[in-house]
């Protein structure tokens, strides 16, 4: 596979920024893509000369560069050829992470699961499972069960919803698979969220859309709220895309929340995906209003995965029913329906009002706040914003160490998502996402780990560790 100069020109971002000569700063920007995994392996790199061009730098320094990749085992060059994208003594296939027992793993955002409730969940659905035996288990749409308790879980949020405005998946990331599928074609543009959910990234860039990035920030803006969106650049940026992805509710990875204020201004040109599977993780505000309570048109998203347990891969579409009816007729290439047992529990969950439990919240607010002392402690410089809801926060580092700091924190028995993989054009390189998903202890223990990766980096320690998944 061939890959453009502007292509990795824009991958590469800001790379001229930091110490050391043009060629190594360079280098190690290549690098941390290939580990990172957005030049694949096996691909083919431009030429010097197009790239130096693309780059508006010399070829001598892009020469140099590939050079250094070639003598660290990260290119492979013929003559006559491109150089070609490899890792180090391998050139299998890049395999992610393999974390073992001892290591802490703060790549994951997902809680443990609520034992007793899903037990009780799940024998409830068991008896009423005999009720479906007559038919043949097969439905696009979802179960009547659990259309009609999504359907009361929106009227109880304010939004008046019926269950044919209710699709069944097999979790949001599903729904926004089905959802790009219909919605997309090649080369249409979609704004997002700038950071935003990476598998949100991956699923619109292998539908060959366009990125159109809206900062999500809390720098003062004419138009932009407390919590960092701007409600003018947004408009603009609808005026100009084909589809639009939003994290309004407890906002991965920054945990922020939409206001009230901006909710009510927004109006967007385009179809607008709104997810809200942090939508019943309000930590230090009240539950959020659903934002197609305003904007009547959204697709609304959402899931149980963050709320009750990601092993329950369950989730839906909100949408008027026409639009769940492209989504049914596209939806067998895939599959042919969501489990009805596992359908049957989260319907008991929804009705129970088992995705907001106060105990499960107060764990986690506790958990949020140990893992700020931690960093407050052993990484006094790095900078966060407290979140607000949600299970993420965003950390900021004083420099762009992020990705090259993933690469080495394996070796001290930690993983983390590097910030570079919640954006595009290699932004975020100060940011990590750090979860408050995991007991106290192993916080506190993570960020120690973390900060001693930091110390070895700092002192020259490079790491040759492939990105661990992201959920």
């Amino acid at each position: 596979m061939k890959i453009s100069s502007h292509a990795v020109a824009r991958m590469l971002g800001t790379w001229q920024e930091g110490p050391g000569p043009a060629h190594q700063r360079l280098s190690d920007r290549l690098r941390l893509l290939i580990l990172d995994g957005r030049i694949s392996l096996g691909a083919a790199l431009p030429s010097e000369r197009d790239l130096g061009t693309a780059l508006g730098t010399s070829r001598t320094t892009v020469g140099a560069a590939f050079r250094t990749l070639v003598e660290h085992g990260y290119l492979a060059t013929q003559a006559r050829t491109r150089a070609t994208v490899r890792l180090p003594g391998d050139t299998a296939p890049r395999q992610p992470i393999r974390t073992d027992a001892e290591t802490i793993d703060l790549s994951f955002a997902a809680p443990a699961a609520p034992v007793e409730i899903l037990h009780a969940a799940f024998a409830t659905a068991l008896e009423q499972l005999p009720r479906h035996f007559e038919r043949h288990g097969y439905d696009r749409h979802g179960t009547a069960e659990l259309r009609e308790a999504v359907a009361e879980w929106y009227q109880r949020r304010g939004l008046p919803t019926r269950p044919d405005h209710i699709l069944i998946t097999n979790g949001a990331q599903h729904a926004l698979a089905l959802l790009t599928r219909v919605l997309l074609s090649p080369r249409d543009t979609v704004l997002i969220d700038h950071p935003t959910y990476p598998h949100a990234i991956t699923t619109f860039t292998e539908a060959r859309a366009r990125l159109l990035p809206v900062a999500v920030g809390s720098s003062a803006g004419s138009a932009m709220d407390a919590a960092g969106w701007d409600t003018e650049q947004l408009q603009a940026a609808g005026r100009a895309a084909n589809l639009a992805y939003l994290i309004p509710d407890f906002h991965n990875p920054t945990g922020m929340c939409m206001s009230t204020s901006v909710r009510q201004r927004l109006r967007l040109a385009c179809p607008t995906i709104v997810d809200e599977t942090m939508t019943d993780l309000a930590l230090d505000v009240p539950s959020p209003e659903p934002l197609a309570l305003h904007m009547p048109t959204a697709i609304s998203v959402g899931s149980v995965s963050k709320s009750v347990w990601g092993g329950l891969r369950t989730g839906w579409i909100r949408a008027v029913p026409p639009l769940l009816e492209r989504v049914a007729q596209a939806r067998p290439t895939t599959d042919l329906g969501t489990p009805v047992v596992e359908q049957l529990a989260t319907a008991t969950l929804l009705n129970e009002h088992q995705t907001r439990r106060s105990d499960a919240l107060q764990h986690l607010r506790s958990q949020r706040d140990t893992l700020r002392q931690a960093l407050t402690e052993y990484l006094p410089d790095v900078h966060t914003l407290q979140p607000v809801g949600g299970v993420t926060l965003w950390a900021t580092f004083r420099e762009p160490i992020s990705s090259r700091l993933a690469a080495v924190a394996p070796d001290h028995g930690v993983t983390i998502a590097a910030g570079p993989r919640f954006g595009v054009g290699g932004a975020f390189e100060r940011n990590i996402r750090l979860p408050y998903t995991l007991p106290p202890d192993q916080l506190v223990q993570g960020i120690r780990r973390l900060a001693r990766a930091e110390q070895a980096f700092l002192h020259g320690a490079t790491g040759t560790h492939t990105p661990a998944p992201i959920a």
